[in-house]
């Protein structure tokens, strides 16, 4: 079966060849990473000296050291749970955990004022500190879904010069070269703004600057499409100077870019929309998009088609509609290089497109074409879709 524009999907897999999908980590600041061991080094070496110079608990000499030793350990590995939760869990906590001490502070006030022994008292005040700590930082972790940390940003996200504060859409190599984006962002279908990175537009160059006279016309397409977009005056297109990392794979720093910037990626390439699906962004296949606005076709319904080629069968013609779907026609073998009047017989989808099969309409041609009317209006609609 053929596909709409199979030029540019056979120069998309032979651009891409070389391209090797790696899993994507998300990139860590250096400077901050020395910053936080030094922390932790300055951590574990001042525990133990203060618990030896201050002896708690009558401890004293090695015992003591040891102490500061254990409780370093344990403040490192609370932190790296608390590394590894979410902000949303972490700020839900921390409300939670300051309400339950509110909570414990007044029951302590009333507590005070009783007649009670004073271990008596002490052994309430530790124990309501600790039950209503407990449940306000569990419950607050687990209900922290509810405050929305979108609505902090200043909070919850981390954002640099560079990375814009609204969501945006990465254009990928592929879908420049498609062509089809443009027509696409002019009917006002993509709303922007539009990030192309840097090494997008690198590989665009190289593509151009290629010796094969095929891949670098479609290399020049895809700079044309580019300046096309740049023209369309409701549309943002911004162009990012700083990638992810410095070198990789044109794939991978695209789905790291995505990752942190929360963006949605434009793409044609298979393999890319697969593993970017696969770690949750969000993709926008322009494949997809063709096949879902194209005219539904059902048996019975008369259509008109240029008949371009002999298909597989004996008898078979095939033909193209305006939108590069495929039509096979029973008995128009002899009629190949004409316009035809045909029946759809039926309608198969494909992970291709769609294929249609139809056969002559048999009463129109021996009418001589005194009523070609139905079929010519029918066959009007699909060339304007």
């Amino acid at each position: 079966m053929s596909r709409t524009l199979p030029e540019v999907a056979q120069t998309l897999d032979s651009s891409r060849s070389s391209r090797t999908l790696t899993p994507v980590l998300r990139p860590a600041n250096p400077q901050r990473h020395w910053n936080a061991q030094m922390l932790r080094a300055l951590l574990i070496v001042s525990a133990p000296t203060i618990t030896y110079s201050l002896a708690p608990f009558g401890l004293h000499g090695w015992v003591a050291a040891a102490l500061g030793v254990i409780l370093a350990a344990l403040i490192l590995a609370f932190e790296y749970r608390l590394g590894r939760a979410s902000a949303t869990s972490v700020l839900g906590g921390v409300i939670g955990g300051v309400v339950g001490a509110f909570a414990a502070l007044l029951i302590t006030l009333v507590v005070s004022r009783t007649s009670q022994t004073e271990s008596t008292k002490s052994f309430v005040d530790i124990a309501a500190l600790l039950a209503f700590g407990y449940m306000g930082i569990v419950v607050g972790a687990q209900k922290a879904v509810a405050l929305k940390p979108a609505s902090l940003p200043s909070i919850l996200r981390e954002r640099s010069s560079a990375e814009s504060p609204l969501v945006g859409k990465l254009l990928d190599t592929s879908v420049l070269i498609d062509g089809r984006i443009a027509e696409i962002c002019e009917a006002h279908f993509l709303d922007g703004p539009l990030l192309v990175p840097q090494f997008v537009l690198h590989e665009l160059q190289m593509i151009a600057d290629s010796a094969d006279s095929l891949r670098r016309q479609r290399g020049r397409r895809g700079l044309e499409v580019l300046q096309r977009i740049q023209k369309i005056s409701s549309l943002e297109v911004r162009i990012l100077e700083d990638g992810p990392a410095a070198t990789g794979e044109v794939d991978r720093k695209l789905v790291e870019l995505a990752l942190r910037l929360n963006a949605k990626i434009v793409t044609n390439d298979f393999n890319l929309n697969k593993v970017a699906s696969v770690q949750g962004i969000n993709i926008l296949n322009v494949n997809l998009l063709a096949n879902a606005v194209r005219p539904a076709v059902l048996p019975g319904e008369p259509m008109r088609v240029f008949v371009l080629r002999e298909g597989k069968e004996a008898t078979q013609g095939v033909g193209y509609l305006e939108d590069g779907t495929m039509v096979v026609v029973d008995g128009a073998r002899r009629l190949i290089n004409k316009t035809v009047d045909i029946i759809v017989t039926s309608v198969h989808q494909t992970p291709a497109g769609k294929m249609i099969f139809g056969r002559l309409d048999e009463r129109q041609e021996s009418a001589g074409g005194i009523k070609p009317a139905v079929a010519s209006a029918r066959a009007e609609r699909y060339a304007d879709s």
